[in-house]
């Protein structure tokens, strides 16, 4: 089996040095990869949010399968296009990618299903801003809307706070076009829990529950 990783950090390298060790990968491929990728599969230069060009190089090198790593191709819609072109695919389209490429569409998602969420507002201005901290509170966290590599989130423990976070993703564009909106949440206190699964439409296969740990002085 050919197989083909997109991506480029550490997480695609984890993926390679696993996929490197299975008796049914013939060929491994990491588009575009790093030096650590290199050691264990042929590296390509390419850009995974390229559907066009993921699609000619699977057509190519007659690829069985693609695992996506980053959430960008996912969003540009990388893992519909193979799929179009009948290309077994590890990653979802770019519907459901939304949920990771839009916290706005998350948090509409979830209200809309009933699942309990933190209070919050959607603003385009920092006068908007201003208004909707009444509401959502002046202690609050600030999160550009879009994809920003993990970036994009700020601890905001004060109204002067909030304010300046908001005008630096809006105004002076800090996470680029992706923090042309941002939602402004309540501060829950508490400890955080991932619960990651695999699924498939039918099956659901969970993972052990994980836990990311941030220092907030």
């Amino acid at each position: 089996m050919n197989v083909l990783i997109l991506g480029s950090g550490g997480r695609e390298h984890a993926l390679a040095w696993a996929v490197a060790k299975s008796p049914s990968c013939s060929r491994l491929l990491v588009a575009p990869g790093n030096p650590g990728t290199a050691r264990i599969a042929e590296n390509v230069a390419l850009d995974p949010a390229s559907p066009d060009a993921v699609s000619a190089l699977a057509r190519q090198e007659e690829v069985d399968l693609v695992i996506v790593g980053p959430e960008a191709p996912l969003v540009a819609g990388v893992a519909d296009r193979l799929r179009a072109d009948g290309v077994d695919v590890f990653g979802p389209g770019a519907d459901g990618a939304r949920l990771e490429g839009s916290k706005v569409h998350s948090k509409e998602l979830m209200r809309a299903e009933g699942v309990p969420t933190a209070r919050s507002a959607t603003v385009g201005s920092v006068a908007e801003a201003v208004k909707a901290l009444e509401y959502v509170g002046e202690r609050c966290v600030v999160k550009a809307d879009g994809l920003a590599a993990g970036k994009g989130v700020l601890m905001c423990p004060d109204r002067d706070a909030a304010v300046a976070a908001v005008r630096a993703c809006i105004e002076d564009r800090q996470f680029g076009d992706a923090g042309a909106r941002v939602l402004l949440e309540e501060w829950l206190e508490g400890e955080e829990v991932s619960l990651i699964a695999l699924v498939d439409g039918e099956e659901i296969r969970p993972f052990v529950s994980s836990q990311d740990l941030f220092l907030y002085v």
